[in-house]
C-alpha cells in the first residue's frame, strides 16, 4: 500500500469515531468496515495500552520526527506519537 493510500486509510478510519472499524479496499477505493475487535483509542499512553491489552507481539521502534512507533497485536496494530496512541488499525480478515 502506497503512502497516499495509507494516509487516506487513516483519514477515513478516523471518521469512524470510537467504534472499532477496519479499512478495506472496495473497487479500487477505500471504505470503512465495522469491526468487533476492541482496540486502543487515541490519547491512551503506552502504559495504559499495556495494562488493558497486555504486551504486544512485536514493538517496532520509532522513526521520523515526530517519532512514530508501532506495536503489533494479534488482529490489530497501534501507532504511537511519542508515548500516546494516535491510531489503531484492525488487520484485514
Amino acid at each position: 500500500m502506497g503512502f497516499k493510500a495509507l494516509f487516506a486509510a487513516f483519514a477515513i478510519a478516523g471518521l469512524a469515531g470510537a467504534a472499532p472499524a477496519a479499512t478495506v479496499a472496495v473497487d479500487g477505493g477505500i471504505a470503512v468496515k465495522e469491526s468487533g475487535i476492541a482496540t486502543p483509542v487515541a490519547g491512551m499512553t503506552m502504559d495504559e495500552v499495556t495494562a488493558k491489552f497486555g504486551q504486544p507481539a512485536e514493538k517496532i521502534p520509532a522513526v521520523g520526527k515526530p517519532p512514530i512507533s508501532r506495536w503489533s497485536y494479534p488482529g490489530f496494530i497501534v501507532y504511537f506519537e511519542y508515548n500516546h496512541v494516535i491510531h489503531s488499525v484492525v488487520a484485514n480478515s
